[in-house]
């Protein structure tokens, strides 16, 4: 999070304090080459896979098939007896199949592999199809047979035995959808003795990693078939088509890492893991559409894209007529618990996803609205001269947020008597004018003996060991710190009850919270993280779940705020860490950005491929949370962000203040209005958070979601959709004089300020204005939106709306506008309005799209009495006001 520690407590800070002071550096951190795992499963040539699929049977209505070598070579003396895998394969509403391999719980192991709790959801499981039978039959000109199951209507699921393989079809065609091991890369480490005089320890830099029970790696190829690109696996901050890591004439040789890790000022076009890891990754092509994978694997992961021609010395033959794209998946342990999803469209695969994994959660409505934050604002009167100024300047904002110098000497839960003498009544004053206090958390406790967290949480055994069965003693921002094992179930509970009022003293019903560093981030670690051989609940090494850590964390904190509220208060909180099914517990933001233009561009990729893998309530620090932004930077970077999803101002200790009025009347202006867009549009962004909630497609969106066919978008990822009616395109380059923008479709695009009309499927030559950037409204839609400026939404609750309606080239038009209480889970029980409007024929209808409960009858009443503006957009009459009632 930060880069300069305040204070230097004893000569061992000195020796390592520059690790964690200076900006990245590549050296502090391994690549491939240094990760043996990752150096050994790279030097697999394809083929090398001997396993076959034998006693292939249904069990509990799943597939099941021992994986054992080929016979030996009776004349090899040298090779070890491979103990058989164990495969299930498992088939799913919709279509979704999940292949499991493990080590044979039969068989005598080492120790039980770890399978990730927590993240499929049980829902999911409810889905299950049983399997009643399999059919046989030779594919393709084999000699042995392959089992089939049915996945759908039009899809089925074929287990190949020899050579071993899995890959999804399409019934008609029999043209591959996706596949696992059709290059023969599958590898897996299985536990083991010790060897006399073998050496298991691996060590990087000064660290030493005991790995007692030896390498446990696994590995194998996914190809996605009829795809023109992949894209997925966040966090990287890169193009969202993800480039070829391997393959002729490919420079870059690293491949995309995921492994969750304190990174500050991190480098854009780089395929190095940031601060969180979600392996889905999702392919799109023209030819048939999207498909996705997701491993459900919390070890590190590296994956390799693998480019044209990387196989063609490898005499294995796959389908000719079928473009694809190869992968290759290496994780330092766990299992192979994998997931098929079969699309055909970009939002069938995420909604698939999500049903794995969780819908996104519902944001409250002041949490979609403006935020304002800084390491640190000093002290209540800081607070209250930066709540103040926005009110002098007619700014809007929601939020002010406290960072760790609000503590009592990094304590959490605690207050600085000196400089917060009395939180509860500052939290009062933000109240009385609609804002809300977000104070952090973070993950780290700090080691003193009078601290009642540290008391407690030692006493009862709950922090996680070291290699020898000790409490983990490591280095943060208090000092000496230990962590939280958020794997244990007990453990979550008793951190969620520390946010109750009752043990929060000072937090009031308006306070909010801030997961920070729950990577977790270690100064003094390994790569600034945990050392792999920590132990956690039940004996599970910390290499087994580091990728889960931050989920874990940030599930235990929202469940606090759930807690405390008594069930029906939503939890807003926000995390840097993250995992597969952190969209249930709150929004995510992408670290420790940079001011700097490269910065701001690569925020869209960053956050379009969040979305894609179910994380919807995402954003970047609004102008770059280290360095000093120029003017222009400033208002661009803000003019882009009124659009993020989460939309929060934010800045290193080291910088300049920046607050919205501090470059100038000017630019004070600009800033203002596009905070006030954003305020303008949070009727359509809240509808959008709904639809997210319910179906998972997210709310920022690639051009290619919306425009499945139209290859110009494959590549555009400087412009985005925001739900399907509106497209934004960034200013990204200093002092520009003109903007490019591609507006896919038939259709015209309107000018979202001027209501002048563009045509689709065209790219324009835009001139670049300081007012704004470009943002059109797509013809056919209709946008929700409030136009009364306030300062906050609180203010906004009884104000009128206005309807955007954009014709097309039928003179016609639809939309939807959501409306609950904005706070609390009574939409759950049918406390809320849900309507769709269809303009056609000259007429504008509205259409009630939620069920008829009595708790919405009362709602619906109050909707009647509120005051409506229309406004229709024509490519030849370009903007009217129609109607007002």
């Amino acid at each position: 999070m930060r880069t300069h520690l305040l204070f230097l407590l004893s000569l061992l800070v000195l020796l390592w304090s520059p690790v964690s002071v200076c900006s990245w550096k590549k050296e502090e951190f391994r690549n491939c080459n240094q990760t043996p795992f990752c150096k050994r499963a790279r030097g697999r040539k394809p083929g090398s896979c001997a396993l076959v699929a034998t006693h292939v049977s249904v069990s509990g209505g799943d597939l099941v098939a021992k994986l054992a070598p080929r016979e030996p070579d009776p004349d090899r003396e040298d090779q070890e007896l491979v103990k058989p895998l164990a495969l299930t394969l498992s088939v799913y509403r919709d279509g979704v199949l999940r292949v499991k391999i493990d080590e044979d719980p039969s068989l005598e192991s080492p120790k039980k592999r770890f399978q990730v709790p927590d993240v499929v959801v049980p829902e999911f499981e409810s889905e299950k199809l049983w399997l009643q039978r399999l059919s046989t039959e030779k594919v393709g000109g084999d000699e042995h047979l392959s089992s089939i199951v049915f996945l759908s209507d039009d899809h089925e699921g074929v287990v190949r035995h020899d050579p071993f393989e899995v890959y999804v079809r399409e019934r008609s065609s029999g043209d591959r959808v996706l596949s696992l091991n059709s290059h023969g890369l599958l590898d897996f480490e299985q536990l083991r003795a010790k060897k006399e005089g073998e050496e298991w320890e691996e060590r990087f830099r000064s660290h030493t990693d005991t790995r007692p029970h030896g390498p446990q790696s696994i590995s194998f190829d996914v190809s996605f078939y009829g795809a023109d690109f992949v894209s997925g696996i966040p966090e990287h901050a890169t193009s969202l088509a993800l480039k070829p890591t391997r393959g002729p004439g490919i420079e870059h040789s690293e491949p995309y890492r995921l492994f969750n890790l304190d990174v500050f000022e991190f480098v854009h076009e780089s395929p190095f893991g940031l601060y969180g890891s979600i392996p889905f990754m999702i392919s799109h092509g023209k030819a048939r559409g999207s498909s996705g994978f997701f491993w459900l694997n919390a070890a590190e992961m590296q994956i390799d894209v693998l480019g044209e021609g990387w196989d063609a010395d490898s005499g294995i033959a796959l389908p000719s007529s079928q473009k694809r794209v190869d992968t290759f998946w290496m994780s330092e342990a766990g299992i192979v618990d994998a997931f098929f999803f079969i699309g055909p469209g970009p939002k069938d695969v995420v909604k698939r996803y999500v049903s794995v994994t969780g819908m996104p959660a519902m944001p409250q409505l002041f949490a979609t609205a403006y935020h304002q934050s800084r390491w640190n604002y000093r002290d209540e009167e800081d607070v209250e001269n930066v709540h103040s100024k926005f009110d002098e300047h007619d700014i809007p904002c929601d939020v002010l947020w406290l960072d760790i110098d609000h503590t009592d000497g990094r304590r959490y839960f605690t207050w600085d008597k000196v400089s917060f003498p009395h939180p509860e009544e500052m939290q009062r004053k933000l109240a009385a004018k609609g804002r809300h206090l977000v104070t952090i958390v973070d993950p780290h406790i700090k080691r003193d003996g009078s601290y009642f967290i540290h008391k407690e949480a030692s006493k009862n055994g709950y922090y996680i060991k070291d290699a020898s069965g000790n409490d983990f003693d490591g280095w943060c921002w208090p000092g000496s710190s230990s962590y939280l094992d958020m794997l244990n179930p007990e453990i979550r509970s008793w951190w969620a009850d520390r946010f109750s009022f009752e043990n929060y003293v000072g937090s009031t019903p308006s306070l909010y919270i801030w997961n920070d560093m729950n990577e977790p981030s270690v100064f003094n670690g390994p790569e600034l993280t945990m050392p792999r051989d920590c132990l956690h609940y039940g004996g599970v090494e910390h290499r087994e779940l580091h990728n889960a850590n931050g989920l874990y964390f940030h599930m235990a904190t929202s469940d606090g705020l759930l807690k405390r509220g008594n069930g029906n208060d939503r939890p807003f909180v926000l995390s840097r860490a993250f995992f597969g099914g952190s969209q249930r517990y709150g929004a995510i933001w992408t670290g420790d950005n940079t001011a700097d233009w490269d910065q701001l561009r690569v925020s869209v990729p960053m956050l379009l491929a969040l979305g894609l893998t179910g994380i919807s309530f995402t954003g970047a620090d609004v102008t770059g949370y280290f360095g000093n932004p120029g003017p222009e930077l400033f208002v661009r970077w803000y003019q882009l962000a009124a659009y993020y999803p989460f939309f929060r101002g934010h800045a290193h200790q080291d910088t300049k203040r920046r607050e919205p009025w501090l470059f100038g009347e000017r630019n004070t202006e600009l800033v203002r209005d596009a905070i006030r867009t954003r305020y303008m549009l949070l009727p359509f962004f809240y509808t959008l958070f709904r639809e997210a909630n319910v179906t998972g497609v997210p709310v920022l969106r690639p051009l290619w979601m919306e425009f499945p066919f139209d290859e110009a978008t494959f590549d555009k990822d400087e412009a985005f959709m925001v739900g399907n009616s509106l497209l934004v395109q960034g200013i990204f380059t200093e002092r520009a004089k003109h903007v490019s923008v591609y507006l896919p479709g038939k259709e015209s695009w309107y000018d979202l300020r001027t209501g002048t009309a563009y045509l689709g499927s065209k790219t324009h030559k835009l001139e670049a204005s300081e007012d704004h950037i470009p943002a059109f409204q797509r013809a056919g839609t209709i946008i929700p939106r409030r136009d009364r400026f306030r300062r906050s939404t609180t203010q906004m609750v009884n104000d009128p709306y206005t309807l955007v309606i954009a014709l097309n080239s039928s003179q016609a038009a639809e939309g939807e506008l959501y409306i609950d209480d904005g706070k609390s889970f009574e939409f759950k029980h049918g406390a809320y309005i849900h309507r769709r409007f269809v303009f056609a024929e000259g007429k504008l209808a509205s259409l009630n799209m939620a069920p008829a409960t009595s708790e919405q009858r009362w709602e619906i009443g109050q909707m009647e009495l509120a005051t409506w503006l229309v406004l229709l957009l024509r490519s030849k009459n370009r903007n009217s006001r129609i109607a007002r009632r």
